[in-house]
């Protein structure tokens, strides 16, 4: 063991591991289990080291230019380039188990931070021949966390995993799409049933029905990809509440400019960091268009799920069976993707009122809760993006749909069929014959040889399957009845 204090007192520190004291403390502090994002931590390397090679170019040119003012300390050369090697790691997301920090904490992400810091001072005081926790040579707060702030760090470290999850959403958007373009494409003109209310409804067509989903999950496509813009401004060098106070102005304006460069990210400074680090909505809103897509993806799955159960005596839609569904009941199958999909959609909901409740929460100058907001906006990310994987590789590719070559002589038996002859015998009496159709359980034909309401030979031709799901009428088709 070793000893590590600060003003609270003193603790022991495990001799080898790389987190310290700050990040102790957390730990014990916050006991919960939830683990921190990953992707939040390697986009922390990559923020870090954007502001230790930022540093560097600073220091080169303020010792060249201003060699004079002799009581301007620099880090060591030598110092810095282990600093850099050690934030390089952490990009790699190596050190991953010595960040000990929870998900779900206080401290508006002091804790992240400092963990961060600890690991990358030892592991940079190990590159130099030194041990950890030897933090007279390399610290966590004067070295590490040189011209940093928890409040600019975090956030924009946020941001970045946020967008580079979101390229990965958008893509596994659209491998769904696609895949359920092909549905479309191969079951053109193949009648079923429309259903409204659960009751049923005027005839359609399964292309029909798969365009919905294609055109919503287009919809998504698009606005996740529009989610950038909502992020892309970061408070980096902003320092404490935005306004840069102890930070020099040559930091502030390029240290964005190397983050950009390291990630190919369009990151841009806010040209107001003190609104970019006291509000957050622009996490409401990216998070909004994460809850319209598990919108979208529960109807569609919701859809499939019935269309494919034992509610039909005969379903048209067969699902791909994933695994068996019951302990007790022999041979039974579950439609376990569906339910996957839709317990997604709604954890996604939970996360949404979450993040509008605790961006509200803001207080002044700084929102204290952006640890589990960001929390909170990952997993919804990454929720997501297994949520379309599932859809694509294990229900939309292998799904089948069986052609019924009843369902024709079937609709002529629903009442709501005669809806086609509004245009030509007007709503009231199409309404005679669809309750002729209901009291003498008979179909359609047999309901008007009884009311004589339009002419039989009219009658047929538009009861046709390919006149029944066109779109629409022409005045022409009327001239011609």
């Amino acid at each position: 063991m070793r000893t590590e204090s600060d003003f609270l007192g003193e603790v022991q520190i495990p001799k080898e591991a790389l987190y310290g004291v700050h990040s102790y403390r957390a730990k014990e502090n916050f006991p919960n289990t939830i683990p921190f994002h990953i992707e939040w931590y390697r986009a922390m390397g990559q923020v870090k080291l954007a502001c230790y090679q930022t540093y560097q170019k600073f220091s080169k040119a303020a010792q060249e230019r201003y060699s004079e003012l002799e009581h301007l300390h620099f880090i060591p050369e030598s110092t810095l380039n282990n600093l850099i090697k050690a934030a390089s790691e952490i990009v790699n997301q190596n050190h991953f188990e010595h960040f000990i920090v929870p998900a779900i904490q206080g401290g508006a992400g002091t804790s992240i931070n400092m963990n961060v810091n600890e690991i990358i001072s030892n592991v940079a005081l190990i590159k130099s021949g030194a041990k950890a926790g030897e933090y007279s040579q390399i610290d966590p707060f004067e070295h590490a966390n040189i011209y940093q702030s928890t409040n600019d760090v975090v956030p924009t470290a946020l941001k970045v995993a946020g967008i580079q999850l979101l390229e990965k959403l958008e893509q596994a958007i659209n491998s769904s799409r696609f895949e359920i373009e092909k549905v479309e494409s191969a079951h053109k003109n193949i009648l079923r049933q429309g259903y409204t209310q659960m009751q049923a409804a005027v005839p359609s067509t399964y292309d029909k029905l798969f365009s919905t989903y294609n055109n919503a999950l287009s919809r998504d496509w698009w606005r996740v990809s529009k989610c950038f813009e909502r992020i892309k401004e970061v408070n980096l060098g902003g320092g404490a509440i935005g306004t840069g106070l102890s930070i020099p102005r040559y930091f502030i304006m390029h240290v964005v400019t190397e983050l950009q460069h390291l990630t190919g990210l369009p990151i841009t400074r806010s040209e107001n960091m003190s609104d970019t680090t006291a509000n957050l909505d622009s996490f409401v809103e990216v998070h909004a268009i994460l809850k319209a897509h598990a919108v979208n993806l529960e109807k569609m799955t919701n859809d499939l799920r019935l269309l494919s159960s034992d509610l039909f005596a005969h379903p048209e839609i067969k699902i791909p069976q994933r695994q068996v569904g019951s302990s007790i009941m022999p041979g039974k199958i579950n439609p376990v993707i569906p339910e996957y999909i839709i317990s997604i959609a709604h954890k996604v909901y939970a996360n949404d009122l979450m993040i509008s409740n605790l961006c509200g929460q803001g207080c002044l100058d700084l929102n204290a809760y952006i640890p589990v907001i960001g929390h909170s906006l990952l997993e919804s990310i990454k929720l997501l993006i297994s949520a379309n994987k599932s859809l694509t590789e294990f229900l939309i590719k292998n799904l089948s749909i069986s052609k019924n070559t009843d369902l024709i002589d079937q609709t002529y038996f629903n009442p709501s069929v005669t809806t086609a002859l509004s245009p030509y015998i007007g709503y009231h009496h199409a309404a005679e014959l669809a309750q002729e159709m209901k009291t003498k359980a008979c179909s359609i034909f047999e309901a008007n040889k009884s009311l004589k309401l339009i002419n039989n030979s009219l009658l047929n031709k538009i009861m046709k399957a390919e006149s029944l799901i066109k779109q629409g009428y022409s005045l022409k088709d009327l001239s011609q009845s």
